[in-house]
């Protein structure tokens, strides 16, 4: 199994960076695929990045050129790096892992954008 905890969700202004980072209960090392999601009101929860355990990125056309995903091993963390931000960005962002055919999710940390 595996639990992931999200952090670094908040509050920021159109044109902001926000680093969102999730914490993973074992070696990511172990874990072939991670990513990002998030889920804006009244919407399906949509992918925003994932990336393999070769490094392997993959990004939603919305976010391609401003956020950045990226594993440290070390640290067995996930994180992503939002740049330039709008509002269309507000949403409550989920970290997820596909560890042993199965699909783990963290319990999602709110990115608000607004002026």
């Amino acid at each position: 199994q595996v639990q992931l905890v999200e952090s670094g969700g908040g509050l920021v202004q159109p044109g902001g960076s926000l680093r969102l980072s999730c914490a993973a209960s074992r070696s990511i090392n172990s874990i072939n695929v991670m990513g990002w999601y998030r889920q804006a009101p009244g919407k399906q929860r949509e992918l925003v990045a994932t990336i393999s355990r070769g490094g392997n990125t993959n990004y939603a056309s919305s976010v391609k050129g401003r956020f950045t995903i990226s594993r440290d091993n070390g640290k067995n963390t996930l994180n992503l790096q939002m740049n330039t931000l709008n509002t269309e960005d507000t949403a409550v962002y989920y970290c997820y892992a596909n560890f042993d055919w199965r699909a783990y999710w963290g319990q999602g940390t709110q990115v608000t954008v607004s002026s």
